[in-house]
C-alpha cells in the first residue's frame, strides 16, 4: 500500500472546521483517502481524523501552513506518516494466548509495526519469541526488587526506542512513574468481571455466581491513585486500572458451561479485543479525551 499521512484533531466545536481542514488539504493537492468526524455535544468538542496519500505530497509544507490555522482554532492535533512503523514492546507473564495471537497477526502483516523486544517476568514465552525471531528479555519481578526490575524494563524500552507498550496478559504492577512516560501508549486487556469478581480465580467466582455474560476489555493504562484501588504504597495494579476504554466484547453463556468453558471463551475474547485495540492504535484511529476515547471507523 502507498504511504499515507493521518491528521488527528480535537478542538472546541464551531462552524466550518471540516471545510477549513479539507480546504487546506485541497489547496495542497492532497488525495484524501478517509475522513471522519465526531462531535461531543455535551462538551462542545469536535474530533476529526483525515488520511491522505503521500505520493507527491509535501508534508512539511502542509504542516507549516496548518500550524497557524490550528493555533487560531484552538486545535490539539497530531500528524503522522505511515512511512515509519511504530516500535512496539510486548509484555506478558505466563498466559500466552494474547501474545501468540499478536505475533501471528504481526507476522502476517495485519499489525503494521516493529516489535524489537518481548519482556516477561517468566520464561514461558521465550520459545514463542524465538519462533518469531523477536529478542526476548527475562526480567523477574519480586516484591523486594520491584523498583530494580522496573528500572531495567524502562532501560530496555529506551534502548529500543519503544513508542507503544502492549500488556498481553502481563500480571504485574506498574508504577505511576512508568505509566507517565507513555501517555495513551500502554494498552492493557483484562476480563470484564471487574470490579465484581477480583482476585486470582475470577472465572471460578463468576461461575459460582451463575453469570450469563462474560467479556473482555482493552484500555489505555493511566495513573490512578486517588480513584483506583491502591495495592501497595505508590503503586497501582494495571489490571484494575480504569483508563480510557478502547474496545470491549461479550459472549452469552448458560448453566451448561463449566469453569473450563468460561476460561476458554474468555481467552478468545481477550485476544480478539486486544488485537483490535492494538490495530486501531497503530492505524492512528484513536483520540483520547477525559477518560474516554473516540475510535474512528
Amino acid at each position: 500500500m502507498k504511504d499515507s499521512a493521518v491528521l488527528l484533531i480535537d478542538c472546541p466545536d464551531r462552524k466550518g472546521l471540516v471545510a477549513r481542514v479539507s480546504g487546506l488539504l485541497y489547496e495542497r493537492g492532497a488525495n484524501i483517502l478517509h475522513a471522519d468526524q465526531h462531535i461531543d455535544r455535551d462538551m462542545s468538542l469536535f474530533f476529526m481524523r483525515v488520511e491522505w496519500e503521500l505520493d507527491g505530497f509535501d508534508l512539511e509544507a502542509f504542516k507549516a501552513a496548518f500550524v497557524p490555522m490550528a493555533a487560531e482554532l484552538g486545535m490539539t492535533w497530531k500528524l503522522t506518516s505511515s512511512a515509519r512503523r511504530p516500535r512496539v514492546a510486548l509484555f506478558c507473564s505466563q498466559y500466552l494466548h494474547c501474545m501468540a495471537d499478536l505475533l501471528h497477526r504481526w507476522r502476517t502483516g495485519e499489525l503494521v509495526c516493529e516489535i524489537p523486544v518481548i519482556i516477561s517476568n517468566h520464561r514461558e514465552v521465550e520459545k514463542l519469541a524465538a519462533f518469531y525471531g523477536v529478542p526476548f528479555e527475562h526480567v523477574p519481578v519480586t516484591a523486594q526488587a520491584r523498583a530494580e526490575a522496573e528500572a531495567r524494563q524502562r532501560a530496555l524500552l529506551a534502548r529500543h526506542e519503544i513508542e507503544l507498550v502492549v500488556l498481553a496478559r502481563y500480571m504485574q504492577i506498574l508504577s505511576p512513574e512508568f505509566v507517565a512516560r507513555y501517555p495513551a501508549a500502554i494498552i492493557n486487556v483484562h476480563h470484564s468481571f471487574l470490579p465484581a469478581f477480583t482476585g486470582a480465580r475470577p472465572y471460578h467466582a463468576a461461575h459460582a455466581r451463575g453469570v450469563k455474560l462474560i467479556g473482555a476489555t482493552s484500555h489505555y493504562v493511566t495513573e490512578v491513585l486517588d480513584d483506583g484501588p491502591i495495592i501497595e504504597s505508590h503503586y497501582v495494579t494495571e489490571v484494575l486500572d480504569d483508563g480510557p476504554i478502547i474496545e470491549q466484547d461479550v459472549e452469552r453463556i448458560s448453566h451448561r458451561d463449566q469453569v473450563e468453558d468460561l476460561v476458554a471463551r474468555g481467552r478468545d475474547l481477550e485476544r480478539m479485543v486486544l488485537s483490535r485495540a492494538v490495530r486501531w492504535h497503530l492505524d492512528r484511529r484513536i483520540l483520547c479525551y477525559g477518560n474516554k476515547t473516540v475510535v474512528f471507523d
